[in-house]
């Protein structure tokens, strides 16, 4: 393991961090307002004759201490377009992560909404701080997270498993040299007060929200500190209220549920995919392409990198048929092409959203004894021998420098009804989370897709249930009298 970054880099890296999160003269968060103006290359425009607009608010870097440093928040704003009587206000969104960047999403998520939603609401989208154009963290090396081939990501036999942690550690002490001085700040509730004040620059009286997947996070986390405030709250692909690591360990073993879906699936698609007609016949092809790559990675692509690849394909099912293809392509042909991801995994969004993702879950809670983490991946691989630890992202908590004083508080029994939205059998949030979650927002409802396997639901799978229904509730308010369950359209075709 490595020893603890030294000193004189610690200091190098908060002086460059307070270049960046230091104004000249921090202003209070009461009082920032939002001037709105043009957007950077990252932000899509939507069609005529939408536009977008961006800007920044200013909030401090710590919400305790109101006069101390202050960061830059960015926002945009795609505007209603209905007439002014159709107006219900703002709308903000997240698309996830932690670490997705939402200035894009603005209009991205947008685009999808239902007609009547776009007319009622003015789409706002931000980074959050940490992300993006929001003084964007960086972690560096990241413990060799960006290592072309990684190292496995499973390990298997006590020098592994000393070399896993060694890795978890070394990630850590790489957040605390790039990071340090942010660490305790880029936490779920520090973002919350972040879009409170962006209402208020806004000088909107609530605040509706979309949040998807560690957006659903958010917004309950919105929701625990400012009750009063909530206008419409959806929350789709709901993470749990559990602690992140917790988090993390329930969604591995839904992506071994996840995965023996897909065996079967493509074993009943024989004719197209070619990898046997039995799923033990598919998990068998599976396993010869993984261990091949263990031992022998093919440009680049190693253990780890086949494991992402698996990761996030399995998490919705249009990308099953690709990764399929990508098996048959290496078996019979040695390329990895279609394992690669659509963009590089070491460049400067990835970088900044892996190293975001980390530091926002060790802010939120405490983090796993490292005894634990080896036991539970011990006791996964006793489920299925090849599992897929992706997601445990959470795991480095066990090192981290700063060790949160409380959990995230979630959800109020002062705030409105919420609307929370989920698939039956996505592996990514998996839909007990939501059960949980509901039970600290009294009155709310569960929209189910059922016959669904995808993580993501509203404005994303097509239904007309669930959109007819979120849409019902984000415009007039509607809340249904009791849970609803829709129809999913099932496994896709090859």
């Amino acid at each position: 393991m490595t020893p603890p970054p030294r000193r004189t880099a610690l200091l190098c890296a908060l002086a460059a961090g307070a270049a960046t999160l230091l104004p000249t003269a921090p202003a209070q968060a009461s009082t920032s307002t939002l001037d709105f103006g043009t957007c950077p290359d990252s932000v899509p425009a939507p069609p005529a004759p939408d536009h977008v607009e961006c800007g920044s608010v200013t909030v401090p870097l710590d919400w305790t201490r109101p006069r101390g440093p202050h960061v830059e928040i960015a926002v945009s704003r795609v505007p209603a377009s209905g007439t002014p009587s159709e107006r219900r206000g703002i709308l903000l969104v997240n698309p996830g992560g932690p670490g997705g960047s939402g200035l894009p999403y603005a209009v991205t998520k947008r685009a999808k909404l239902p007609e009547r939603v776009r007319r009622s609401y003015d789409v706002i989208g931000f980074d959050p701080r940490g992300v993006g154009a929001s003084a964007p963290v960086d972690c560096g090396p990241m413990g060799g997270l960006f290592d072309r081939p990684g190292a496995d990501p499973v390990p298997v036999g006590p020098k592994a498993e000393r070399n896993h942690l060694a890795s978890l550690r070394e990630l850590a002490d790489d957040c605390a040299a790039g990071a340090d001085g942010t660490l305790p700040y880029l936490s779920t509730e520090q973002t919350a007060h972040d879009m409170e004040a962006i209402r208020s620059a806004l000088g909107e009286p609530s605040t509706s929200f979309l949040g998807v997947s560690y957006g659903s996070y958010l917004g309950a986390a919105y929701t625990a500190r400012f009750p009063h405030r909530v206008g419409r709250m959806v929350l789709d692909s709901v993470v749990g209220p559990w602690d992140w690591y917790d988090f993390d360990v329930v969604q591995s073993r839904a992506l071994l549920r996840q995965r023996d879906t897909f065996f079967a699936w493509t074993a009943a698609h024989t004719d197209r995919f070619g990898l046997g007609d039995r799923a033990g016949a598919v998990r068998e092809a599976y396993l010869r392409v993984r261990q091949s790559l263990a031992r022998r990675p093919v440009e680049g692509v190693g253990a780890a990198e086949f494991d992402r690849a698996v990761y996030r394909a399995l998490g919705r099912t249009e990308r099953w048929a690709g990764l399929a293809d990508a098996l048959r392509a290496y078996l019979r042909e040695s390329t990895v092409a279609g394992l690669r991801p659509a963009s590089a995994f070491d460049g400067p969004a990835s970088r900044n959203y892996e190293a975001a993702n980390r530091i926002v879950k060790c802010a939120d809670g405490p983090g796993p004894e490292p005894a634990r983490i080896l036991a539970d991946i011990r006791r996964t691989r006793r489920i299925d021998t090849q599992p897929v630890l992706t997601g445990m992202e959470a795991s480095t908590c066990a090192y981290w420098y700063h060790r949160p004083a409380h959990r995230t508080p979630l959800g109020s029994p002062d705030a409105p009804e919420a609307l929370l939205v989920a698939s039956a059998h996505d592996p990514v949030t998996p839909i007990e989370g939501a059960h949980q979650l509901r039970r600290l927002l009294p009155g709310s409802r569960l929209v189910t897709l059922e016959n669904d396997y995808s993580h993501g639901v509203f404005a994303s799978r097509g239904n007309a249930c669930v959109d007819d229904t979120v849409a019902a509730y984000l415009i007039d308010g509607t809340v249904p009298a009791t849970d609803v369950r829709c129809t999913g359209s099932g496994l896709p075709a090859a």
